[in-house]
């Protein structure tokens, strides 16, 4: 069972800090805010997530890497990452429902978590199924660690 394993915010910039609980708006997590606005946020790239078990196996490749450290408002568990793809809706706890709509372009911002600053380790394009995505909320919605992740056909 896939699960909402942490929720990450920030004044702007990495690394975002976890917070139990949350309301989201068509715009993104409540108190969550963005360095540059023109390449982050707004209504299509509301959230962005990650899978935890995608950091661990970072982690294991000697990456110094942790939940919120590549700035992904939800880290999520327990979800086959491959199959998060553009288009995908995920049920959220009781209401939040988003639809990914596509994946995150690794910045320079992030390459300090990296052994030897390699960021591009987490784009779609050199490899594919290990990307971090954006989402637009489709029904806002108050979140809480451990919330339930369902994939919504």
């Amino acid at each position: 069972m896939a699960r909402l394993y942490q929720i990450n915010i920030s004044k702007g910039g990495v690394p975002k800090h976890r917070v139990e609980d949350a309301t989201v708006d068509y715009l993104g997590i409540l108190g969550d805010y963005h360095n540059d606005r023109e390449h982050h946020g707004g209504p299509d790239k509301a959230l962005c997530m990650f899978s935890l078990e995608l950091i661990e196996q970072l982690r294991s490749e000697g990456h110094n890497i942790a939940p919120g450290h590549l700035g992904e408002n939800l880290t999520i568990s327990g979800l086959n990452w491959e199959q998060i793809i553009p288009g995908t809706k995920l049920l959220i706890g009781d209401t939040l429902l988003v639809e990914v709509t596509g994946y995150t372009n690794p910045c320079y911002k992030i390459g300090a978590f990296f052994k030897d600053g390699k960021f591009s380790r987490v784009s779609q394009k050199t490899h594919p199924g290990n990307s971090r995505v954006y989402a637009r909320v489709i029904v806002p919605g108050r979140i809480k660690q451990g919330d339930q992740v369902t994939i919504v056909p």
